[in-house]
């Protein structure tokens, strides 16, 4: 039998409170509305409207839709709360009555504010763990990203990586462990989620499980699925270089072995130190001053050898100089590699890329790995050159307002080469939250953040 009392909980790193059965939360909703449509029918009932009474009428029922959305009370958000309200005595004492009347509303949604998740990066064994028995799943290592929480099922079997922001927790890519326990796991982390004051929304799900998302469940709502691209993913047992499709990725090949280029590949944490400072030279010069960014297909930590299961392939010029580096997570016992950012100093020869994937192919061969992952394809059908319809020349025209568009046209050149664009990938939102949503998304992948211990 649950508990209806208010009680304290925890959200991590907070100390929150609210009530813990869904009547208690419906009561207190009601008692809330009801108490800002008194204060507001009070405010005009005789004489001039007193809009001290209106402002909290108006907070008051902030709180209430807060309340309903199942969002936490922190004493954070409660002290702030507190503060805005003497502010606002203050400036109807002084006579200004407008900053008053603003300060009075805003502690009602300052209450309520929703709280953000809190990275775990102390998991990253457990995390490293479930990802080795994860399979077909290219995303699987970037759930080592240090800004990611994570939801385990009870039996520790399998888990999902998130972050949350502005109301919306935002799943990255799809759970990690025993694909068996997916479909519960989806149902227990949904209801984990509501319970904090979140809506659910899945940036990069595969194929398999964004039909989990869209069917819904007994608790959990179904979300609409979104195509953002696919996966570009090399099955090592059947690559070649032989063909005449294949003819442009084998020349580029060759020009590095003509300009005397090698490589060499090796575990990130067993880096040298003179390497790990040509490296990162690279890192520098490629950056230019460019902050970390990044959320759902990408790691960081990058050369501090932090991260588990990370090679890296170096690529060094005729005179034994590092040009360039390309970085591989990896899943399922090692036997999928998935690349992260490659990097490429000015002075690496045409081709570099292309060598390098090629011979970490080639590794992968060798050591018994099934999949190399080289990327992945965002909207390819309409980043085709030859792709007609308005929708698609609109969208090539916006990206030409910056260098988005010269940045994915020299990535599709690369992934052209290989012939290997897979299964798609999705975004799933309820399009209500079409706004927050897309607010916590574009910021998790494009404003800068620090990297976590």
């Amino acid at each position: 039998m649950q508990n209806s009392k208010s009680t304290p909980t925890t959200v991590p790193g907070l100390r929150v409170y609210r009530p813990e059965s869904p009547a208690a939360r419906m009561a207190l909703v009601g008692a809330t509305v009801v108490v800002g449509l008194v204060l507001m029918w009070m405010a005009g009932r005789s004489g001039p409207v007193r809009t001290w009474m209106v402002a909290a009428g108006i907070a008051v029922l902030l709180v209430a839709r807060g309340l309903h959305l199942r969002r936490p009370v922190t004493m954070t958000h409660s002290a702030a709360a507190v503060l805005f309200v003497a502010a606002a005595d203050v400036a109807y004492t002084s006579a200004h009555s407008t900053p008053g009347f603003l300060l009075l509303v805003a502690t009602g949604p300052l209450l309520m504010l929703p709280v953000r998740s809190v990275p775990q990066p102390e998991d990253r064994a457990r995390v490293f763990s479930l990802i080795q028995q994860t399979t077909d799943d290219p995303l699987s290592p970037f759930a080592l990203n240090s800004a990611k929480s994570y939801y385990f099922n009870a039996s520790g079997t399998a888990a999902i990586a998130y972050r949350a922001r502005s109301g919306i927790a935002v799943v990255s890519g799809d759970p990690i462990g025993n694909a068996l326990e997916f479909g519960a796991l989806l149902d227990e982390f949904s209801e984990f989620a509501a319970e904090r004051g979140w809506r659910v929304a899945v940036l990069g799900a595969g194929e398999r499980v964004a039909r989990l998302w869209e069917i819904g469940g007994d608790t959990r709502k179904p979300l609409s699925a979104v195509p953002i691209g696919r996966d570009v993913v090399i099955d090592v047992g059947h690559f070649t270089l032989h063909g005449r499709k294949f003819r442009n990725l084998r020349q580029a090949v060759q020009r590095t072995h003509n300009a005397g280029l090698t490589t060499e590949i090796v575990p990130e944490a067993a880096l040298d130190e003179p390497t790990r400072r040509e490296l990162s030279d690279i890192v520098e010069d490629a950056r230019a001053g460019h902050q970390r960014r990044g959320f759902s297909m990408i790691l960081d930590h990058l050369l501090d050898g932090t991260l588990p299961g990370v090679l890296l392939v170096v690529a060094r010029d005729c005179t034994g100089r590092a040009v360039a580096f390309q970085r591989y997570g990896t899943a399922d016992s090692a036997r999928e590699l998935s690349l992260d950012v490659p990097w490429r100093g000015e002075g690496a020869p045409n081709g570099t890329d292309e060598r390098m994937t090629v011979d970490v192919i080639r590794y992968a061969e060798r050591t018994g790995a099934r999949y190399v992952s080289l990327s992945f394809a965002a909207f390819p059908e309409l980043l085709d050159p030859d792709a007609a319809g308005p929708g698609a020349r609109l969208f090539r025209r916006v990206l030409h307002l910056g260098d988005v568009l010269i940045s994915l046209e020299s990535l599709y050149r690369y992934l052209g080469k290989f012939h290997s664009v897979g299964n798609r990938r999705y975004v799933l939102l309820r399009f209500r939250y079409l706004l927050p949503v897309a607010f916590a998304c574009l910021t998790f992948e494009f404003v800068p953040h620090r990297e976590r211990a």
